[in-house]
């Protein structure tokens, strides 16, 4: 499938802000097999006076810019054209999870699509023992990984409540589980624990997400969305699926993948500093527009 995406991201500054550096991780991914990205850019307003393009350790696009003058207003602004070519598993040549473990330890590298990066607490996801155990209850050791992720994510959909106002992205996972409400950043999350709680790999994705009007209403500009979903290592045949606990759904056409991490740490769409006093506001808009 085919996507024009245009995204931004415009912030305002109740006073003038000066001597400011950003880290922008905006601009969909090209990954053989999965998506490819055909043509992008990325600009900032005002214009920066430190522009670093590059590419981090799980291959994701950066860009850091920096501002030495001063002003109230800082839009970046993303356009690009995107082929989204992978689709969900139609055969599960997963391993049993029993086998999982051994199956990692026999991985032959340390490279960026390693599963060991994956295994272990990170900065944003720390397994605990209640998550470990609401995973545990819905998986068995004959129960093949890719069954395992498809029933961990499920069941977060049925317990937990989207709720937009619910938390922050500064919410800590197990504050959301305990709620049982959050944002698709805290399903991503707590699935990640969950499932790294029961010996699998999962990462955290940041991309943007095509969304449907109701049936009979137009679809609105802006109206799509930066959306967060989980990748899970299943073993070395099938390898890295993509589910959205949010939407409960192995992902297809409809997510543009932006950036990989082991949580929201590793992905921020926007993490930096800025000199400034008083209020800020920000608005975010979203285009994903098909073109077959």
């Amino acid at each position: 499938m085919l996507y024009d995406i245009a995204a931004s991201i415009d912030y305002t500054y109740q006073q003038p802000s000066a001597l400011g550096r950003t880290v922008l991780r905006l601009l969909p991914a090209s990954i053989p097999g999965v998506q490819r990205l055909i043509a992008g850019t990325l600009t900032a307003q005002p214009l920066s006076d430190e522009r670093i393009d590059r590419v981090d350790f799980f291959g994701n696009a950066v860009t850091e810019i920096a501002w030495r003058g001063t002003g109230r207003e800082a839009r970046f602004k993303v356009q690009a054209r995107v082929e989204r070519l992978a689709r969900p598993p139609e055969l599960d040549l997963s391993p049993p999870l029993s086998g999982l473990a051994a199956a990692i330890r026999a991985w032959p590298d340390l490279g960026p699509e390693a599963p060991h990066h994956f295994l272990g607490p990170s900065e944003r996801v720390r397994p605990t023992a209640t998550m470990t155990a609401f995973a545990r209850d819905l998986v068995t050791p004959q129960m093949t990984v890719l069954a395992a992720v498809e029933a961990i994510g499920r069941a977060l959909y049925e317990d937990m409540r989207f709720d937009a106002s619910a938390t922050t992205v500064d919410t800590d996972p197990m504050e959301a589980f305990t709620a049982r409400h959050g944002v698709c950043q805290d399903f991503s999350h707590i699935m990640i624990a969950c499932l790294r709680g029961v010996g699998i790999p999962a990462a955290y994705v940041s991309g943007y997400l095509r969304t449907l009007p109701p049936p009979g209403q137009e679809r609105l500009a802006g109206a799509d969305a930066m959306h967060a979903w989980v990748r899970a290592w299943c073993g070395p045949d099938l390898g890295w699926v993509e589910f959205d606990p949010t939407n409960d759904l192995l992902v297809a056409g409809d997510h543009i993948l932006v950036a990989v991490g082991r949580d929201y740490h590793d992905v921020s769409p926007v993490k930096g500093v800025l000199r400034t006093a008083g209020r800020q506001a920000s608005h975010h808009g979203v285009d994903v527009i098909p073109l077959g």
